[in-house]
């Protein structure tokens, strides 16, 4: 449980850098760089998602249960995860979504981590959504006081909020009947 404990620290820790410290982080990325900043940034960042990946796997070798959800809220989650995948692609591709919802990846990752807190009740994934769900929210506060940062997108159009829809229910359907029994070792359904 500890390795997913400090992995959860690690990425989320790199990923609070601008809601603890905008200014040190924006003082940092100056002295080495935008470039190298964005390198040791995502270093750092691919080890606390190894970690965590790794310590999850750990973790639910020997599970503490903390609650058991009724089977009705599984079917909740389901429908709770289809706009996922679409949010997600929607912070990449700028439309109507990201527009209208501004950071439609916290969006994204917020219904993620509420849709599997409903769904599971051990004590490693109350940790691992629960601390998503947490940054998530103290992220999206932060946001409005701090400097925002406009990363490279590609240009706003109708057809980029389509792309979002259209490969997002595809992404969304392929980890239901594929990618999280592969990926995660769990079928959804």
């Amino acid at each position: 449980m500890w390795l997913l404990i400090l992995g959860l620290v690690i990425f989320l820790g790199i990923h609070s850098l601008s809601i603890v410290n905008d200014p040190l982080r924006n003082r940092m990325a100056a002295s080495m760089g935008e470039g190298p900043f964005k390198g040791v940034y995502s270093v750092i960042a691919i080890i606390g998602l190894v970690l965590i990946i790794y310590g999850y796997g750990q973790a639910r070798m020997d599970p503490t249960p903390l609650y058991v959800p009724p089977t009705w809220l599984r079917h909740l989650s389901m429908l709770l995860l289809v706009p996922v995948f679409p949010l997600l692609l929607a912070a990449y591709f700028p439309g109507r979504i990201s527009r209208t919802l501004k950071h439609p990846m916290l969006v994204a990752v917020k219904l993620w981590a509420v849709a599997h807190l409903l769904a599971n009740g051990m004590l490693h994934d109350v940790l691992l959504f629960g601390a998503f769900l947490a940054w998530a929210v103290a992220d999206r506060i932060s946001l409005k006081r701090r400097t925002e940062r406009t990363p490279p997108t590609l240009p706003a159009t109708r057809l980029n909020d389509a792309i979002a829809v259209i490969g997002g229910l595809v992404l969304y359907v392929l980890f239901v009947i594929w990618l999280h029994q592969w990926l995660i070792g769990v079928p959804p359904v």
